[in-house]
């Protein structure tokens, strides 16, 4: 038995290996200022020292290969803010605004990616599946607390909580892919400051009187 695990063992090794380089090729292309787009298969193959045919068997198309490379950069994205939505938030408007800042910095060390994700999946069915799932497990995260709170009465018991979760989620989004994207207007810090005051006015702020 351990003469045939062992065999197996190394062929996984070989196999995760070979889909390491293609992943960090692809990356390090896109670094240097390739679109993902204009990237051939051709060149991330004969970079990575790989076969044509070999890639392939690892990414069978394009997509698969700008999902797999999403995966990691989706989940420094979020993963600050998902920390902030399940914490108890005793730090107030200042925690919120640190995760806006972990949220920049990862927006920005991935933001080659991030850009042909968003891209990619205004006309690739597979990458725009990929990306609506990621959306949806986030937003399933902030309705959660946002329910979470309703029934406890700290937020305001008209709130329709659905539609509350996309507006911040897809509001933090845009927003920082539009001020990464164009490097204009306010700074980092000026930007996860106004953004932690807006979605912590739009949760916890007291609603008007009534007219």
């Amino acid at each position: 038995m351990a003469s045939t695990t062992r065999p197996r063992r190394k062929v996984r090794e070989r196999r995760e290996d070979v889909r390491q380089r293609v992943l960090r090729t692809a990356a390090e292309m896109m670094a240097d200022g390739t679109p993902y787009t204009e990237l051939p298969v051709q060149r991330i193959a004969e970079r990575a020292d790989v076969a044509r045919s070999t890639f392939y068997l690892h990414f069978p198309d394009k997509s698969l290969l700008l999902i797999a490379l999403a995966e990691q950069a989706v989940e420094a994205l979020f993963g600050e803010a998902v920390i902030w939505w399940r914490a108890d938030h005793s730090g107030g408007v200042d925690g919120v605004a640190h995760a806006m800042r972990q949220m920049i910095a990862a927006y920005r060390e991935h933001r080659r990616v991030l850009d042909a994700l968003s891209e990619v999946a205004g006309y690739d069915p597979d990458v725009a599946a990929f990306w609506r799932d990621r959306m949806r497990r986030f937003t399933e995260v902030v309705q959660d607390r946002l329910d979470a709170e309703r029934r406890a009465g700290t937020v305001d018991p008209g709130m329709d909580v659905p539609t509350t979760a996309l507006v911040l989620i897809w509001m933090v989004e845009r927003t920082i892919q539009a001020h990464c994207r164009h490097d204009e207007g306010p700074g980092d810090e000026r930007i996860a400051r106004t953004l932690a005051r807006s979605i912590w006015l739009t949760v916890y702020g007291a609603p008007p009187p009534p007219p």
